[in-house]
């Protein structure tokens, strides 16, 4: 049996406080949750673009680029081993989609406690899942975490189908799909909800920007 390894943190010599301040802004993570297809990279992107002319530090989570790198798939880190492969890639089950999301809310406070406005575009299907994020990205602050459902009705995310996953799930050919044959649980009291299916991403980007200017977030 291998000894107890103590973990203590370390408080740094710059303080949150300190990076926001020469930022000219606050720190936070806005979590983008809905179907596939409902538009949140895209709106993600837009806000990103929208904030960075104004000047303010910002940076996009996306749920493909992540699954690149951090969470991969144990087909992409086969390099590695079998035994590797299997204990540390995700797939898309339950427990590896929470994983996932874990994995994904810890680098987001990270990045928050840099000062930076971070913004966090995932499917994250799972009510709990984000309610846990949230909890550990707010222990330094009940605004930290901003929730926006992008609501975007299943008939439409099924029409756009960029990446024809719908048509495949359809098709019987891929399983425990999100709006399908696996469910999609929506926030029941999200910071903002955004039509989707009604305005354009310009349009729904300036409600996000609007709503980070009168909650104190930015300037």
């Amino acid at each position: 049996m291998s000894e107890p390894v103590e973990i203590t943190w370390h408080e740094h010599s710059v303080s949150r406080e300190d990076r926001e301040n020469l930022n000219r802004h606050k720190g936070c993570v806005i979590w983008f949750t809905g179907l596939s297809g409902c538009g949140k990279s895209t709106v993600a992107n837009e806000v990103a673009h929208q904030l960075h002319q104004l000047g303010v530090r910002v940076y996009v989570l996306d749920g493909d680029n992540i699954r690149h790198g951090l969470n991969a798939s144990p087909q992409k880190l086969a390099d590695h081993g079998e035994q590797y492969a299997a204990r540390f890639g995700l797939g898309f089950s339950a427990e590896d989609r929470q994983e996932n999301i874990r994995r994904i809310g810890s680098v987001a406070q990270l990045f928050a406690d840099a000062g930076l406005v971070t913004l966090a575009a995932f499917v994250s299907p799972y009510r709990r899942d984000r309610d846990q994020v949230r909890s550990y990205v707010c222990e330094h602050g009940e605004d930290d975490f901003i929730e926006v459902f992008v609501d975007t009705p299943l008939e439409v995310c099924e029409a756009r189908d960029p990446k024809g996953l719908y048509k495949q799930a359809r098709a019987g050919k891929i399983k425990k799909f999100t709006g399908i044959d696996d469910p999609y649980e929506p926030p029941e009291s999200a910071e903002l909800t955004l039509k989707a299916a009604e305005k354009t991403p310009e349009q729904l980007a300036t409600e996000v920007v609007s709503y980070l200017r009168d909650s104190g977030k930015i300037a």
